[in-house]
């Protein structure tokens, strides 16, 4: 981290410490919403809404936020309030520095955002495991693992190269799986079932036919996200006119599914961010309602060497 990066962050922190009055501002007042996670008392605000609360005891930091999305593709897990509601699962009212700061208070180390030239470079930084803790209608408490939420987009095309087709075999013209005759390709669009495949096994007995269907059946299963966030910290860029410098995450990248250099958590992954290739989607069947309100925990992993010295009692 560079010195004047290393000293604003800390002044973020302080100054989220000490919450006077104004310190604040750019956040907008927002209800508070005391769950069973959040309302200890030995918890810590860190902005004047208290939607972030620091957990020393815990090693973790909490975030107070809200569903906002449950079906689409995504480029967000969560973005700030009225900036990318539309492809983002979460929406927290928060300034992103300031869970940068309580990061850094945790013992996290930012690393690199994500970089593609000269070639692609996944994020780096501190892993940041990441749990959603939410009451259902009847009172249940829930805590899931974020991935448990985003799989693998199915709402894309399917795609095997196929020299040509078998001799004389077409297929049928109500047929769900399409034959491109010019770049030689077999398409389908999102997941293929099991009577699906079976059905279009009977299409041919070629071997490599056969080999380019369950080729598409298994790319197309559902499959729930397997990747990790990293700390990779965002960036600041300074206003060429006031000299004011900018965290690029308060653009609304917060956490993301996509990769963007701007966002204060990334996947350590390559994971497209162009809307005709996202990867990842809401997996609607594990999201509760819009609306419902969840706490957001963020806790850093750290190796054994790693590990911050236990507080003296």
């Amino acid at each position: 981290m560079t010195r004047w990066l290393f000293l604003l962050t800390v002044a973020t922190f302080s100054v989220a410490m000490e919450l006077p009055a104004n310190s604040l501002a750019a956040d907008q007042a927002t209800e508070s919403r005391p769950s069973a996670v959040d309302s200890r008392d030995d918890l810590k605000a860190l902005n004047k809404t208290k939607t972030v609360l620091l957990d020393a005891k815990g090693k973790k930091l909490l975030l107070r936020s809200h569903v906002v999305l449950r079906e689409g593709l995504l480029e967000m897990l969560v973005c700030l309030k009225q900036t990318k509601e539309h492809e983002s699962l979460l929406s927290v009212d928060m300034q992103a520095q300031i869970v940068h700061a309580g990061l850094l208070a945790l013992g996290a180390q930012p690393g690199t955002p994500v970089r593609w030239e000269p070639e692609f470079r996944a994020a780096t930084g501190q892993q940041i495991d990441i749990f959603f803790t939410w009451n259902d209608d009847q009172g249940k408490l829930h805590r899931d693992p974020a991935q448990s939420w985003v799989r693998h987009a199915t709402r894309r095309y399917y795609v095997e190269k196929l020299e040509e087709l078998p001799d004389s075999f077409s297929l049928p013209a109500d047929s769900e799986l399409k034959w491109d005759p010019k770049h030689k390709e077999l398409l389908w669009y999102g997941h293929m079932s099991d009577a699906q495949r079976d059905a279009a096994l009977k299409f041919s007995k070629n071997a490599a036919f056969q080999a380019a269907i369950k080729s598409i059946f298994k790319q197309s299963q559902i499959r729930k996200m397997d990747a990790n966030w990293v700390f990779a910290g965002s960036y600041f860029l300074t206003d060429e006119k006031t000299g004011e410098k900018f965290y690029q995450a308060e653009s609304g990248d917060l956490i993301c599914v996509a990769n963007f250099a701007s966002a204060t958590l990334d996947l350590a992954a390559n994971s497209s961010a162009t809307n005709e290739d996202l990867m990842f989607e809401a997996f609607t069947e594990h999201i509760p309602p819009l609306g419902t309100e969840v706490t957001i925990e963020l806790i850093p992993v750290f190796k054994p060497q790693e590990k911050p010295d236990k507080p003296s009692k």
